[in-house]
């Protein structure tokens, strides 16, 4: 996942801005401030295809009703309401009407402070709960369910279960309690989150219970958090989870967020780096599981809250006086081959992969129980997944193009990252990597695959192996060797693979090749900061590496020396040419760059995901829009194809120039398509010097032949006919050939395209063809009918 801040909005009179509340439906944006300040803003909708990109306001509505401090703000998606509440007791129901919000109902108490309300999942009860332990619950249309005061309980926030038979409070002295949806108590929650286990009056500062309304990413997976000031974060799947996910943030704390599937965790706060040595704004994500994924410095003196937007692709910070907007490009679990698209995405019954045929617009889908990591390579995909059995194994599935599975493995380590290349496929934990020879309907009628290739390999990220124990393997079949099974001190964290090469990127900058078939370690080489994605060119001499970051960096494998010329920053997604070692697409923002050795060419406005790189042509995928809504595919909407700027300056030149300064330009930015490009205007002009001295640059077989028969040829006029069929113009060929009066040359054509029912109208144009010919086309189109039933 990366992030970066895109926006800011201040507030008048620099009026610090205490809660936020992000609408997930209609994407309203609720702030409330000091001095009674309470704002609705929206920004705009409308974007270009294919960027994700700041937006502007469309809405800044100032509402008027409070008068002290607003500190609580929340939506009621379904019925398009929000709640708001200020230091002095003040609650006030809004509601849209004709474009504008206006008061519904006012609440005031007058006898302390609100510190919490949540509407229930289905947005038909609010419950609200004061700091003096008073606790409301009342329905939509304003009518008081049930109230009831809580002695002794000094209250700081509430949150419904998803099912909304349970409510849960948290205290000022850490304790965190459990209430039935009547008001009745049921028992206060197990935190295990501190050293001692025993609460020391630390306050919790804030809750979030993921509702499950966009499906999970597993069965029975962490859900609700419980956050302390001192940033002991507890993550449970249920109320009565005895074995949570539990761990310290390292920051003062103040607020948490689930984005809109459960997945990512926000946490913000501030702490103090060695680095700045004073205390420092920050918001840093995990996942359910409470792995670290992000973190993000904040400017400003003290931050109040996080959230989401509804698709979790921008979230807004209060810092202030100011909202800061970040935008975040997800890493998604997905991979393109074949011309197909496969990607995985949350639903009700859990992790759903779909195999969209971009081609054919077919699209097949499979349901796993918690997916690990997709790659594909060539002409199939690899997918490490959890099994649903009760021992829970993990297992690896290569899959064809419309997700059928032609081979599967059972494996012992959790297969973190996963990558393939033509015959094997690679899987690594954090201590260990494996190398297993999977085999297709192809390669099974392939001879000399042992019975030792076909065994997977497993190996410690510590070791050294020298491919020995292949050798040995071979002469003694018994022989196992011995696998180290400690856990290291320095974790893999990416792997990359090729045809010739494994890469591992470890937690301390260290990356590690090994050779391929025999695996052996043959070099090693650090960088000065963690990497996150790394991908080897198509001829296995470079690599590029983007570090936790956002910083790009290229290696050359032969010398391990780093490119110093070629360092980016803000780089999200990078992918090299399958043709060409020395281009390289990257992502930077919302932007697409080309770099051509170390030189980048002039960007391209994209926010699209890199699915190929091919013949200067970068198809990209808009996968931000399919997560949206991912049973709607469609390839005009979804599918962006863009030239390099070398190619789409060849066609102006050949198109507005000429063909001597086209042919300048190829010479010094050579690549065979654009040799092809220019072949093909060239031979269109009849510059025939020309265009083969192009088709030889791109190897071009059939041109070549193209160009000996047009040497052959004394007529202009035939000459474009040939050209033109060549080029699959067949009806310009047929029009050149009659024009120059050859109506043997079209018959001719027309036979070679099989078309005989023109072939019969040519040949009764006029005097020419034979009998036997005619009769063979009557005999042809008899063919064609009889095929088809059609007697």
């Amino acid at each position: 996942m990366f992030i970066y801040l895109c926006k800011k909005i201040s507030m008048p009179n620099n009026t610090r801005i205490y809660c936020l509340a992000w609408s997930s439906e209609q994407g309203w944006i609720g702030l409330g401030g000091d001095d009674g300040l309470l704002k609705v803003l929206k920004l705009e909708s409308g974007k270009t295809k294919g960027i994700t990109a700041p937006a502007n306001l469309s809405m800044n509505q100032t509402l008027e009703g409070h008068t002290g401090k607003v500190q609580v703000i929340t939506w009621n998606e379904q019925h398009q309401k929000f709640t708001t509440s200020d230091q002095n007791g003040l609650i006030i129901v809004w509601t849209m009407y004709k474009g504008n919000w206006y008061e519904e109902m006012i609440n005031n108490r007058n006898k302390s402070v609100v510190k919490g309300m949540a509407w229930d999942s289905e947005g038909k009860r609010i419950c609200i709960v004061y700091e003096d332990g008073a606790v409301i619950v009342g329905s939509v249309d304003g009518n008081r369910i049930w109230g009831k005061e809580l002695k002794g309980l000094t209250l700081t926030g509430v949150q419904w279960s998803p099912d909304g038979r349970y409510l849960v409070f948290s205290l000022r002295n850490g304790e965190v309690h459990l209430y039935d949806n009547q008001g009745n108590f049921f028992m206060k929650l197990s935190i295990q989150c501190f050293p001692s286990l025993v609460i020391t009056g630390i306050p919790v500062v804030s809750m979030a219970w993921y509702d499950g309304r966009n499906g999970y990413v597993e069965n029975n997976c962490p859900c609700f958090a419980i956050l302390y000031q001192t940033g002991q974060l507890q993550l449970m799947r249920n109320q009565n989870d005895e074995d949570p996910v539990i761990l310290d943030t390292g920051i003062s704390a103040v607020n948490c967020s689930w984005n809109h599937n459960g997945s990512v965790l926000a946490i913000v706060g501030s702490s103090v780096f060695p680095e700045d040595n004073k205390e420092t704004n920050v918001v840093i994500f995990y996942s359910l599981y409470g792995e670290h994924i992000r973190t993000m410095k904040i400017p400003g003196r003290i931050i109040t809250t996080v959230v989401w937007e509804g698709t979790s692709l921008r979230i807004a910070l209060a810092v202030d006086s100011f909202i800061y907007f970040a935008i975040i490009r997800p890493d998604y679990k997905w991979a393109y081959f074949s011309k197909t698209l496969v990607f995985s995405h949350s639903s009700k019954s859990g992790t759903e992969i779909t195999f969209w045929d971009t081609n054919n617009n077919e699209v097949h889908n499979k349901q796993v129980k918690f997916l690990y990591a997709i790659n594909a390579y060539k002409e199939h995909c690899a997918i490490a997944f959890k099994t649903e059995d009760t021992n829970e194994q993990y297992m690896i599935h290569v899959c064809n193009s419309i997700g059928i599975t032609v081979d599967s493995k059972s494996i012992d380590i959790e297969p973190l990252w996963v990558s393939i290349n033509t015959t094997q496929v690679f899987c690594a934990s954090k201590d260990h990597f494996m190398i297993w020879h999977f085999m297709t309907p192809k390669s099974h009628s392939t001879l000399g695959i042992t019975g030792r290739h076909r065994r997977e390999r497993l190996y410690h990220i510590d070791d050294t192996p020298s491919g020995v124990a292949e050798v040995i393997q071979d002469l003694d079949k018994t022989y196992q060797p011995n696998v180290n099974m400690q856990a290291t001190s320095d974790p893999i964290c990416c792997i990359a693979v090729s045809d010739k090469i494994l890469v591992i990127g470890r937690e301390s900058g260290s990356l590690q090749r090994y050779s391929l078939p025999q695996v052996a370690l043959v070099q090693r080489f650090t960088l000065p900061v963690r990497p996150k994605t790394i991908a080897v060119n198509c001829d296995s001499t470079r690599i590029a590496v983007i570090d936790i970051s956002g910083v790009l960096t290229s290696v050359d494998m032969e010398s391990s020396v780093n490119n110093n010329k070629l360092e980016r920053r803000d780089v999200w997604a990078i992918q090299w040419a399958s043709d060409n070692p020395d281009l390289l697409a990257i992502m930077e923002k919302t932007r697409m760059y080309v770099i051509r050795g170390s030189e980048p060419e002039e960007p391209i406005q994209s926010s699209g995901y890199i699915c190929s790189f091919k013949d200067l042509e970068i198809r990209t995928v808009l996968l931000d829009d399919i997560m949206a809504n991912p049973d709607v595919l469609t390839i005009e909407d979804h599918i962006l194809d863009l030239e390099v700027k070398s190619l789409r300056d060849t066609r102006q030149l050949l198109e507005k120039v000429g063909i001597n300064e086209a042919t300048a330009f190829i010479e010094q930015n050579p690549h065979p398509r654009l040799w092809h490009l220019l072949a093909e205007a060239a031979v269109k002009k009849l510059d025939i010097k020309t265009a083969e001295t192009a088709f030889v640059h791109c190897s071009d077989y059939p041109g070549l032949q193209l160009i000996k028969r047009l040497n052959n040829i004394t007529n202009d006029q035939i000459k474009k006919a040939q050209v033109a069929a060549y080029f699959g113009d067949f009806n310009e060929a047929e029009k050149l050939y009659l024009d120059a009066d050859r109506r043997d040359l079209a018959v001719s054509l027309r036979e070679r395209l099989g078309d005989w029912f023109r072939v019969i109208q040519l040949m009764k144009m006029g005097s020419g063809g034979s009998d036997s010919q005619l009769q063979y086309a009557w005999n042809s189109i008899g063919d064609f009918f009889s095929d088809r039933n059609n007697w």
